[in-house]
C-alpha cells in the first residue's frame, strides 16, 4: 500500500531532507585523495546528529556504517572502512538516510575525487541528469511506469546499463515503503501518483553490464564486469500540480 503523507508528515520530511542536503555540501568541500571510507561516514554521522537528526542506516538489519560509501565498480551498500582509501581519480558514491521525528529522507551523490578522467566524469553527468529527465514528468495522474521508462531510457542512450536487482522506493515513516521503483519500465504501467506521496528515486548506472555480485559481508554490490559505476537519488514530494526535490541544498547544481 502506497502511504500519502500529511503536510505535517512532509514537514518532517523536508526537515530530513535539508540535513542530507548539508551532508552533501559538506562531503564536497571534504572528500579528497588520502582520506578512508570511515572518514566519510564520520562527517555524515557528525553532520545528521549536529543537526538533530538521526542516521537511519546505522544498524539497519545490521549495517554499521551511517552510511553507504561505495568506491568506482562498487555500486551500492559499500561498508565504511578504516581500510578502504580514495585515490586520485576515484569516484566515490555517498548515500545516506536521515530521521528527524520519526520520518525520513533518503538521497545519494558520486562524488569526483581530485581529478578523474572524462570516461568518470560523463557517467557521473549521465546518472544524475537521469534522474532530472525521469522527476520532470511527475505529476498526480502520472504512471509510475513512465518514470522507471524515462530513467532507462536516457541511461541506455548513453551507452550505459541500469541495474535490475535493486530499486527506488516509497520512503516516510520507514525507510523503505511502497512502491518499488525500478529504473527500468514501461510508461502507462504501474501506481498512479497522487499528491502527498514521496518517493525516493535513485537511478543506479553501470558503465558495463548490468550484471552485480554481491561480496560476502551481505551487502557490498559490485559491477561483475568490474567497470565503473555512479548513484544519484533524492527524495521528491508529489505536489498538487507537479513535484519538490526535498533533498538538496541551496544553489546545489
Amino acid at each position: 500500500m502506497i502511504i500519502v503523507k500529511s503536510p505535517r508528515e512532509i514537514a518532517l520530511m523536508k526537515r530530513a531532507g535539508e540535513v542530507l542536503g548539508l551532508v552533501f555540501k559538506t562531503l564536497e568541500k571534504e572528500i579528497r585523495a588520502g582520506m578512508s571510507t570511515m572518514d566519510i561516514d564520520t562527517i555524515v554521522e557528525r553532520v545528521i546528529r549536529e543537526n538533530d537528526c538521526i542516521p537511519a542506516e546505522k544498524g539497519y538489519h545490521g549495517f554499521p556504517g551511517s552510511a553507504c560509501v561505495s568506491v568506482n565498480e562498487t555500486l551500492i551498500h559499500g561498508i565504511p572502512s578504516s581500510k578502504i582509501i580514495l585515490r586520485e581519480g576515484d569516484i566515490v558514491s555517498v548515500d545516506v538516510v536521515a530521521t528527524y521525528q520519526g520520518y525520513s529522507a533518503d538521497a545519494c551523490r558520486t562524488f569526483a575525487v581530485g581529478t578523474i578522467t572524462e570516461r568518470a566524469a560523463r557517467l557521473i553527468e549521465v546518472t544524475k541528469h537521469s534522474f532530472f529527465e525521469a522527476v520532470k514528468l511527475i505529476a498526480p495522474g502520472v504512471h509510475l511506469g513512465d518514470i522507471s521508462e524515462a530513467i532507462q531510457k536516457y541511461n541506455e542512450s548513453h551507452g550505459y546499463n541500469v541495474v535490475r536487482d535493486y530499486t527506488g522506493h516509497g520512503i516516510g515513516a520507514h525507510m523503505h515503503e511502497d512502491p518499488s521503483i525500478p529504473n527500468y519500465g514501461k510508461s502507462g504501467t504501474g501506481p498512479i501518483l497522487e499528491q502527498g506521496m514521496t518517493l525516493a528515486i535513485e537511478p543506479m548506472v553501470l558503465e558495463g553490464r548490468k550484471d552485480t555480485r554481491v561480496l560476502g559481508d551481505g551487502w557490498t554490490v559490485k559491477s561483475k564486469d568490474g567497470k565503473l559505476t555512479s548513484h544519484y537519488e533524492n527524495t521528491v514530494v508529489v505536489t498538487e500540480d507537479g513535484y519538490e526535490i526535498i533533498t538538496m541544498y541551496e544553489g546545489e547544481k
